[in-house]
């Protein structure tokens, strides 16, 4: 190959190979201590209402608060890599994400960790594309694939144990020991941004363009606004001061402003341009789809068998392992998969079979039986996400141009956790209404997800289990469906291809679709 053609192939990476090992571990450790604090909030979160008093509104503002404004900014958080820089933005997300850690263990009630939450989200925005981004900024095109799959890999074999460690220090500890789920992420941004400042050199900004705050707020106000009407659905009616569907209705008017300044601002935070590729606007829509799903199994299952079937902290965390394991295990592989025949079938059989263990958990929840029956559902999940992590990433990456990488994982990203917030808010409210109404009148003032304040009768406790099921399998059915719809999704949308031999140590690759 000429010479110039593989110095225009490569001119987007900024880091020389000797520092790409540090770029990995540093994105590594902030992906780390995401899925730490997704993982085992949600494990905590019975004994976190209890400590605080929180009410399931309150449990689901806790992680919707942090959602928000993640989901929200993280597309800020793209487009500010790709004009300040790469590593100074996913150093200075780290960074926000380390304080409001601290501020969240030192929560004194509900509302101050909702606060302390939405902060973190903010930290996380900058963070969390900044992990991908930089990754895809330093490493070449025909090496990506693979660096994100041991990206994703690694990940998972760091973040396997913290659940673990997590349930234990929640089973057998003092109440509030919960506060070290936060604090723990200190210690690791510490280390990630000592490699990033001594070993990772500055990348060239990509842009020159102003960053887009009132985009940002729109899609704040907006997003913020249809969560919290979803979320007033499960409120009695005689404490709405509005209807839901009021806030539903002004969250999407200004979502729809959003959209129609986006295109008509000099600098959009979302080039809509983007989304007309198909195979970009099907891995997002793809996201979309099956991140709503994965979020709400994520969220409630730990709830439920903790508070509903009593399962210690520590048992209901190894509910993870084979999603962490699988991960680990299998991701670089589809990664190299994808790159040799295309995302179309890897992210359609993953999504098929994530969709099938949701099936399997809503039909087998009141049988209660953790180790014989769910544990092996969620190996199939496990499978699942390990088939599609990688090649989605690698597909939303392959369909964008180099100089909008950070932007285009500032979308995809912001679609999961979009996807994370709608669900944690309208599934909440579906599991509100199932528990009370199979419940009725037989334990007052008993919630989905938390401890009973008072013993019950064994009549009572008895319904208030089988509410808890009743109200988890249908948040797994509808989370079934949405599984087996991101599989058509991907079917229809993602491009896929054969290799065809040029010559004896050469391939190319031939389009099928």
């Amino acid at each position: 190959m000429d010479t110039s053609d593989t110095v225009q192939s490569n001119n987007h990476v900024f880091c020389p190979p000797e520092a790409r090992r540090y770029v990995l571990v540093s994105a590594i450790l902030a992906s780390s201590m995401g899925f730490i604090d997704g993982t085992v909030v949600s494990l905590a979160m019975p004994i976190i209402r209890a400590d605080l008093g929180a009410s399931l509104v309150d449990a689901q503002w806790i992680s919707n608060g942090y959602m928000l404004f993640l989901s929200a900014l993280v597309l800020l958080g793209g487009a500010a890599g790709d004009v300040f820089g790469v590593r100074n933005i996913f150093a200075t997300g780290i960074l926000l994400f380390m304080v409001t850690s601290a501020a969240c263990a030192l929560a004194v009630d509900a509302e101050m960790l909702i606060v302390t939450r939405a902060a973190q989200g903010i930290g996380a925005a900058l963070m969390v594309p900044g992990s991908l981004a930089i990754i895809a900024k330093a490493y070449p095109t025909e090496t990506r694939g693979k660096a994100i799959g041991q990206w994703a890999a690694f990940s998972s074999l760091t973040t396997a144990m913290g659940p673990f460690i997590g349930g234990m220090v929640l089973s057998f500890g003092a109440e509030w020991m919960w506060r070290l789920i936060f604090a723990i992420n200190v210690p690791i941004g510490l280390v990630a941004l000592g490699m990033i400042f001594a070993k990772v050199p500055r990348d060239r900004p990509s842009a020159k363009r102003r960053l887009d705050i009132t985009g940002a707020i729109l899609a704040t106000a907006g997003l913020g606004l249809m969560a919290w009407g979803l979320t007033a659905f499960g409120l009695p009616v005689e404490t709405r001061a509005v209807s839901p569907w009021a806030w539903v209705a002004l969250g999407a008017a200004i979502f729809a402003s959003f959209i129609i300044w986006e295109k008509r601002a000099r600098a959009p935070m979302v080039k809509l341009g983007l989304f007309a590729s198909r195979a970009f606007t099907g891995a997002n829509l793809y996201t979309l789809i099956l991140f709503f799903a994965f979020n709400a199994v994520l969220f409630f299952l730990p709830m439920t068998v903790v508070s509903g079937w009593g399962t210690k902290e520590w048992e209901a965390s190894l509910l993870f392992l084979p999603l962490s394991l699988f991960i680990a295990g299998l991701s670089s592989y589809s990664g190299r998969l994808s790159d040799a025949i295309g995302p179309r079938w890897p992210l359609t059989i993953g999504a098929a079979i994530v969709g099938i263990s949701y099936a399997g958990l809503a039909l087998t929840m009141p049988l209660m039986m953790l180790w014989q029956v769910t544990f092996p559902i969620l190996l199939l999940k496990g499978l699942g996400m390990a088939i599609v992590v990688s090649p989605v990433s690698a597909a939303v990456m392959r369909a964008t141009p180099e100089e909008d990488t950070g932007l285009a994982s500032g979308i995809n990203n912001a679609l999961a956790r979009a996807a994370g917030l709608m669900a944690v808010a309208s599934l909440g409210a579906v599991a509100g209404v199932v528990f009370a109404k199979v419940l009725g009148a037989a334990a007052p003032g008993a919630e989905f997800g938390a401890f009973v304040a008072t013993p019950l009768d064994a009549a009572a406790a008895a319904l208030r289990v089988q509410a808890t099921n009743r109200a988890f399998s249908a948040i797994a059915a509808i989370s079934a469906a949405m599984c087996f719809a991101a599989a058509g999704v991907a079917w229809f949308t993602q491009p896929s291809w054969k290799r065809v031999a040029e010559k004896p140590g050469t391939s190319a690759q031939a389009p099928t679709d």
